[in-house]
């Protein structure tokens, strides 16, 4: 029978190359809802391909416009809206997969309510484990939802893992995070403050959103997974290495305690892991191109302590950092993060006071042990407002 997937954030760079995927292997799999945040015309022409049961936007104003556009073109498609409706698609009866691409945390609602129903959870939004830590995790065991990495390092990782993962702690010495160093990589630290905005976006290797592009280019986004790599894999902090790999050809490692390592490969395209998380446990032809050993460059590597890669990436230790303090405190680095970049984005910071904001963030916001959603919105709502205070600070 054909798989139904929900894909959450549609529009976006994960959610259309995960709909790339489907469509090539319209027997294995339907599309059953699509959300996205405000692109109706995108919505639309994905709509008229797919024709899903629902399409969900989050502003009220984008679902009534695309409501419209899909009257008037008589497609079966009905059009939802808001958040509440997300997390109703998300959960649906009739949703077999759900793919989570909506960025930031906004998307821990609705990874929670595919999580509870237990779904075929497809986490692409590594913020859902960034936030929601051991909550996320504990609504995957109790609503017995199959939780599968869609980030190229946690893919690589999970298929370099034993099957048996009660044995991952005891078989395993170390996980290795590979990271490019994104276009900043031989910069030297002196002068990122000159960074705009489109030289952060603008990528070596991988073709991302700008968000997730700007983190690549300070290397929160590598902090981010080290700290989803802690709550997917359930090694402690120390057991988790980062490692520059400019080619981003080896997509993370696995070492195991007779110093062997296992690592997968592939060409810097998201369809192979999206591919690999649709179909598993099979595998199915993803549409990206294999790579070609007779052609590869040279791989190589370099630690986080050469080339001053620990002055230029600063907020790559906050990961270790937050999962050695309170619980919640990921949630604030998050928070801090989101706002932060947005600030430079709209050029109200320079790039290297990113990771300024989040310092003082950090220091103003010391959470309790978030027990509910509830909570966790909180302190994240806390987090924004301190992570705004320090930007105007800044400004000033």
């Amino acid at each position: 029978m054909k798989q139904r997937v929900t894909v959450l954030g549609s529009t976006g760079s994960v959610g259309a190359n995960t709909l790339d995927v489907i469509a090539r292997h319209p027997e294995r799999f339907e599309v059953f809802a699509l959300s996205a945040s405000s692109q109706v015309d995108l919505m639309l022409r994905q709509c008229a391909q797919f024709r899903p049961s629902f399409a969900v936007m989050a502003q009220d104003d984008a679902a009534r416009a695309l409501a419209d556009r899909i009257a008037s073109e008589g497609l079966p498609t009905q059009v939802l809206a808001g958040a509440a409706a997300i997390q109703s698609v998300a959960g649906h009866e009739s949703t077999d997969v759900v793919m989570a691409a909506i960025v930031g945390a906004a998307g821990l609602a609705a990874c929670l309510a595919a999580a509870r129903a237990g779904k075929k959870l497809l986490l692409a939004n590594k913020e859902a484990l960034v936030v929601g830590g051991e909550l996320f995790l504990a609504a995957v065991r109790e609503g017995g939802a199959r939780l599968l990495p869609i980030d190229s390092e946690h893919s690589a990782i999970f298929q370099s893992l034993p099957e048996d993962a009660a044995s991952w702690d005891a078989r395993v010495e170390k996980i290795i995070l590979t990271a490019s160093g994104g276009p900043f990589r031989t910069r030297t630290p002196e002068s990122m403050r000159h960074v705009t905005p489109e030289q952060a976006c603008a990528h070596p290797n991988w073709v991302m959103g700008r968000k997730i592009s700007v983190d690549s280019a300070t290397m929160m986004n590598k902090a981010l997974e080290v700290i989803e790599a802690r709550y997917l894999f359930g090694l402690a902090p120390q057991r988790l290495e980062v490692v520059i790999h400019p080619q981003s050809v080896i997509h993370s490692m696995v070492q195991y305690r007779d110093t062997s390592v296992v690592a997968q490969l592939g060409t810097p395209d998201m369809r192979v892991p999206i591919a690999y998380g649709l179909a598993w446990p099979e595998r199915v032809a993803s549409g990206a191109q294999a790579l070609d050993f007779s052609t590869l460059a040279d791989m190589s590597f370099e630690s986080l302590d050469s080339r001053g890669h620990r002055e230029r990436f600063p907020g790559l230790q906050l990961a270790w950092d937050c999962l050695a303090a309170a619980p919640g405190t990921t949630a604030v680095l998050n928070a801090a993060n989101e706002v932060g970049v947005a600030a430079f984005l709209d050029r109200r910071i320079r790039f290297d006071q990113i990771h300024a904001v989040n310092l003082a963030t950090l220091a103003a916001v010391l959470p309790s042990k978030p027990a509910t959603l509830q909570d966790l919105l909180a302190v994240d709502a806390q987090a924004r407002a301190a992570a705004n205070q320090a930007i105007a600070r800044l400004g000033a």
